[in-house]
């Protein structure tokens, strides 16, 4: 009997497990499509519609070798990107502790946004949800436990549009023509391999120093100042992201791959993302 009994309480235990993970899901999908319907409903038209290299006449010399390295002349302008990533998520804030993650982005160039919708394993069979997006000027960071239980639900703050928009910047190397004078952004020289760009978006203003390599391309980013979540709170640090594996897609040169890291106050380096782009599909302007 007393076996009958523990079988019993095993199969409602998986069943309310299963349920709660596919509760968790649908729950998840449909807080996405309203995420992406907001950010589609807040698309506005680009102008011009493909690339004319006498724009980029009058910018630093590193940021004209850049332009003319990944994208060529009447290269149609990017209105939206859908990606597909894998990595690896570090989930420690002093130490490294890599957790593998999924994750699918939509990217809208004008009005900038995007919405990153993320899988991080926490163990066999059991994700973390989360929402790292930028809508309507609005930062949002929303991380739920199967989708479910609440670990981090941060949005709504100068710091988090400031920190969103922020990463929307940086990784307009995956979606290069963002980067033109034509589209809001103001470069300002730093040397012969760097430059200070900077975006507006409403009252949210971001500059980032971009660094060059030898082949005109984006090696990497970095900002003095991005708010980093410790212990519950808020604390400003560098911050610096990497790109390598460039190859062409859609007529442009786009990394394949990168990392991300806050510098810490010993001046040491703890990545936090690393990841590689296993799709990604544009919607030109026409």
């Amino acid at each position: 009997m007393w076996r009958s009994a523990i079988v019993l309480i095993i199969l409602a235990l998986v069943v309310g497990i299963v349920g709660a993970i596919a509760l968790g899901a649908y729950r998840w999908h449909l807080s996405t499509k309203e995420l992406r319907a907001n950010l589609e409903a807040a698309r506005l038209p680009i102008k011009p519609l493909t690339f004319d290299a006498r724009e980029i006449a009058d910018l630093p010399q590193p940021v004209q070798r850049y332009f003319r390295a990944v994208i060529e002349e009447g290269q149609p302008l990017i209105v939206a990107a859908r990606v597909s990533h894998e990595g690896t998520f570090n989930m420690s804030e002093t130490a490294e502790k890599w957790s593998a993650f999924t994750s699918t982005q939509l990217v809208i160039t004008q009005r900038p946004g995007f919405d990153w919708d993320g899988r991080i394993a926490m163990m066999p069979g059991i994700n973390a949800f989360v929402h790292d997006a930028y809508i309507s000027g609005e930062g949002i960071l929303h991380a739920a436990l199967l989708g479910l239980v609440t670990l981090a639900d941060i949005r709504g703050t100068p710091e988090a549009a400031q920190g969103e928009l922020m990463r929307f910047f940086a990784e307009a190397a995956w979606y290069p023509t963002r980067l033109l004078p034509s589209q809001g952004v103001r470069w300002e020289a730093i040397d012969n391999s760097s430059a200070k760009a900077t975006l507006q978006d409403g009252d949210t203003a971001v500059s980032l120093d971009f660094r060059f390599d030898e082949a005109g391309l984006i090696a990497s980013i970095r900002a003095e100042a991005r708010a980093r979540t410790v212990n519950g709170g808020l604390v400003f640090a560098p911050w610096q992201g990497r790109f390598w594996d460039y190859e062409l897609r859609d007529g442009m040169r786009i990394p394949l791959s990168g990392e991300v890291a806050w510098q810490l106050a010993d001046g040491s380096l703890l990545p936090y993302w690393r990841g590689r782009i296993t799709n990604i599909a544009y919607e030109f302007a026409r």
